[in-house]
């Protein structure tokens, strides 16, 4: 149990990291080309984003350390693998299906997720083990 609460902070750490970076820095520019689709910065929920971040960060430890015979790195790059193709699609490309979002910002937020959920695995198959 230790492994699993040492593991999630440290997945919710690097993820608001790598979100910083990505939606932060990178993604700034078309986030403001399209500013007519996002709340006003005074009105973004923060707290909101940081607690559903960690959510996610617990139910994605918890998913490998309690349904994951092999623990190792590779399992956790793996894991990470496909659980950031399932997230990223969703998220990229079922957000582009229904909202007027450029392609890129799709594509971005595929890879975005992809190089989360890797480093996810990364930091879950380092910490929890055999």
């Amino acid at each position: 149990m230790k492994r699993i609460v040492i593991a999630a902070l440290a997945v919710f750490v690097a993820w608001s990291v790598l979100d910083f970076v990505i939606h932060g820095l990178i993604l700034k520019s078309t986030y403001e080309a399209t500013a007519q689709l996002w709340r006003p910065m005074a009105e973004m929920k923060m707290g909101i984003m940081y607690l559903a971040v960690l959510m996610n960060a617990i139910a994605f430890v918890c998913i490998y350390g309690l349904f994951f015979a092999d623990k190792s790195v590779q399992s956790g790059l793996k894991y990470g693998l496909l659980f950031g193709l399932g997230t990223g699609v969703s998220m990229g490309f079922g957000t582009y299906s229904f909202m007027p979002i450029p392609i890129f910002l799709a594509v971005a937020w595929l890879v975005g997720t992809l190089v989360e959920t890797l480093v996810g695995g990364i930091i879950v198959g380092s910490i929890i083990r055999e």
